[in-house]
């Protein structure tokens, strides 16, 4: 019986404390909001590879990656060195002789979603981005920069494996 008391005390003194309150559940941070739009699967990019540079907007790291489009998929060579993403389809939408597209890669083996919004102009590329970790416990999120020109498409794609 004493061990019962001390367990109500205990419960009773964690719930005075406002302690009950915490939570081990982490609140859910959004990925990249794209633009709505007439969003299609044209194809547009296929073809096209860009060499890209940037930062992670909120700790200043430099990023450097590739990026690949062919038959209607996108791939980040720094996602799949990191990951294995593979390739995913990517919608384009084109405003003012400006190809804007988005992709949306995931991680099949990790809690990892990293979502695309860029521009290509004429060889010039700029993109924003996210990637996020979730897990049950913690939510992470980098928040990406990056511009970019264009490369060599077969040399891009022998390079990604």
């Amino acid at each position: 019986m004493p061990q019962t008391i001390q367990v109500a005390v205990i419960a009773v003194a964690t719930l005075g404390t406002g302690a009950a309150t915490m939570s081990v559940m982490n609140e859910d941070i959004p990925d990249l909001q794209v633009p709505e739009g007439a969003w299609v699967s044209s194809g547009a990019l296929d073809g096209r590879a860009f060499e890209v540079y940037g930062q992670d907007v909120n700790s200043g790291a430099v990023l450097e990656d590739e990026i690949i489009f062919r038959d209607g998929t996108f791939q980040s060579v720094d996602c799949q060195n990191y990951c294995d993403f593979s390739w995913s389809e990517y919608q384009t939408k084109e405003i003012g002789g400006v190809i804007h597209f988005t992709a949306t890669t995931v991680c099949p083996d990790a809690p990892h979603t990293v979502v695309f919004y860029g521009q290509v102009d004429g060889d010039a590329v700029t993109i924003q981005g996210t990637w996020t970790t979730r897990r049950w416990f913690w939510t992470n999120q980098i928040v990406m920069e990056v511009a970019g020109t264009a490369t060599d498409f077969d040399a891009a794609l022998a390079a990604s494996g």
